[in-house]
């Protein structure tokens, strides 16, 4: 295969002004890598140069055709005038890779000429890798001659250091815990690939407990470390942020709105100038706050309470949701176009019991955490972990508290520890105890989820199996595929499934619609 190098003519170099040394002459005299096509870029100022050039190539390679190509340049050094001529050039020259193998002398130039060579060759709008030579380092030497292949493919060791660094970002984001759990990863590598690049807005859903405060803080770390924020991450709970201390508190407050000393306030949105602003559970936030928020997002710019000039901070958002705010935004609870700039890229993260192949690195770690907490060594006995890993893994595990309830139960196990050894008599203790709290936690929850719909008494052997199909209505986007859910199990052994019809049926028994439930 033929070799073909383009490349500028070196209008100093090449006058052999650097200790007799001329690039474009000693690039035809590499041992090794011989030059069957040279095509020479030139100004018409240079013409002399250029056919002088030429001749002395012929007399040391006469293998070698060169061909001048005229190239006037207004300005070398301006980008837009050498990057258009060059793509130009790039657009027209029709290369057949399956003959020639193409090359980019780099050396001659301004670089102005070098970085436009560069982003032609990445973008392979120039199918050619890169050549660099330097002068003679030695009596005999006819200078250096460096390949550049801008294919990272073939360079192993580069693509493993990437390859560790990705890793290393996924790893700050899951916090150091070996997941295995599939779901989860794919939502951390996507996430580690957006944070990384993007300053847009992150929203984060999930039931309460499933980590989505951790996790904005380890993407704010994944943030400073790639430079995408220079600020400090500041977090607020929107459901504390209530009556009138909820504006002062977000958007700042001036002395003259009170007239009282000390009453001033730079508020969160100053102070995250910069940096990242953690919305926790955003889907609590009132509706006036919700506009003023929508306003300092799109502008950068919002009015302090009792100021009458605006204030000007740039920062990045990372908000928290615990309910639909898709939802909660058809209901108007939640403003819809404060929902489009929210939701660019929305994050779910699954529920503990979603995961239990996870259920043993989180042990670890939790363990750990309670370690550092307590100052002191803990560990379990084997029986116990095992027991302790088979209660937690368990389908009918709920675990509705999700991590609060996980890490809870290990520093209450690692807390009372004898001799710091975790007993297999503390696990069933402690499961129990969870199991109990869980039992009259849900059937609190059942009996005010059944008195939002209907105030007639029900059998208490009815409650569970009523606040159930209520919460599969409320989810389910018909009544067949809520039908299809509910009886998914004894429809297989009927004739017919008409599963929307036995559902209307079920709930008429209790004076209830699914259009009411909906509603």
């Amino acid at each position: 295969m033929r070799n073909v190098v383009i490349g500028f003519l070196g209008s100093q170099l090449d006058m052999g002004r650097r200790h007799g040394w001329r690039p474009t002459v000693a690039l035809c005299q590499v041992d090794g890598f011989p030059v069957d096509r040279l095509e020479l870029l030139y100004d018409v100022k240079f013409s002399r140069l250029a056919h002088t050039v030429r001749r002395d190539i012929a007399g040391i390679s006469p293998d070698t055709e060169v061909l001048l190509r005229e190239m006037n340049m207004e300005d070398p050094w301006d980008f837009e005038e050498v990057y258009t001529k060059l793509y130009d050039f790039a657009r027209t020259y029709g290369f057949d890779e399956d003959r020639e193998r193409y090359h980019i002398h780099l050396t001659t130039g301004t670089h102005v000429g070098q970085i436009c060579w560069f982003l032609l060759s990445e973008s392979r709008h120039i199918p050619a890798a890169l050549i660099q030579t330097g002068p003679p380092r030695g009596e005999d030497s006819t200078g250096t001659f460096d390949l550049i292949d801008l294919d990272l493919s073939r360079y192993d060791a580069l693509q493993q250091r990437f390859d560790q660094q990705t890793r290393e970002y996924g790893n700050l984001l899951k916090g150091g815990i070996e997941t295995r759990n599939r779901t989860y990863n794919d939502l951390i590598e996507r996430i580690e690939q957006v944070a990384g690049i993007s300053d847009a807005p992150i929203l984060l859903q999930g039931e309460s407990g499933t980590g989505k405060s951790e996790l904005a803080e380890r993407i704010y770390e994944l943030k400073l470390q790639k430079r995408r924020v220079k600020g400090r991450l500041v977090s607020v709970n929107c459901a504390t942020l209530k009556g009138t201390s909820a504006i002062p508190t977000l958007f700042g407050q001036r002395r003259s709105h009170t007239g009282q000393p000390g009453t001033e306030r730079a508020g969160l949105l100053r102070e995250a100038d910069g940096g990242v602003l953690f919305l926790d559970e955003v889907d609590r936030l009132g509706l006036d706050e919700q506009a003023m928020l929508l306003h300092a997002l799109e502008t950068g710019r919002y009015y302090p309470l009792g100021s009458d000039s605006e204030v000007t901070s740039r920062f990045q958002v990372i908000a928290g949701a615990t309910g639909d705010l898709a939802m909660l935004a058809g209901e108007g609870a939640f403003r819809p176009d404060l929902l489009s700039r929210l939701n660019l890229w929305t994050f779910t993260l699954p529920a503990l019991r979603e995961r239990p192949e996870d259920m043993e690195a989180n042990l670890k770690y939790e363990l750990a955490r309670a370690e550092r907490t307590l100052g002191t060594r803990v560990g379990f006995n084997a029986d116990a972990a095992e027991a302790w890993l088979r209660f937690a893994r368990a389908a009918d595990t709920p675990w509705p508290g999700n991590f609060r309830d996980f890490s809870g139960a290990i520093l209450r196990l690692c807390t009372l520890a004898p001799r710091g050894r975790i007993t297999r008599a503390q696990v069933d203790n402690e499961t129990e105890t969870l199991k109990r709290r869980w039992r009259t936690s849900e059937r609190d929850l059942d009996a005010r989820l059944i008195a939002e719909v209907t105030q007639d008494l029900i059998d208490p052997f009815d409650v569970p199996q009523l606040a159930n199909v209520i919460r599969v209505c409320r989810s389910s986007a018909t009544i067949s595929d809520a039908g299809r859910r509910l009886f998914a199990v004894s429809r297989e052994s009927r004739s017919t499934r008409n599963d929307a019809d036995r559902l209307r049926k079920y709930l008429a028994r209790f004076g209830l619609s699914w259009s009411e439930l909906r509603s």
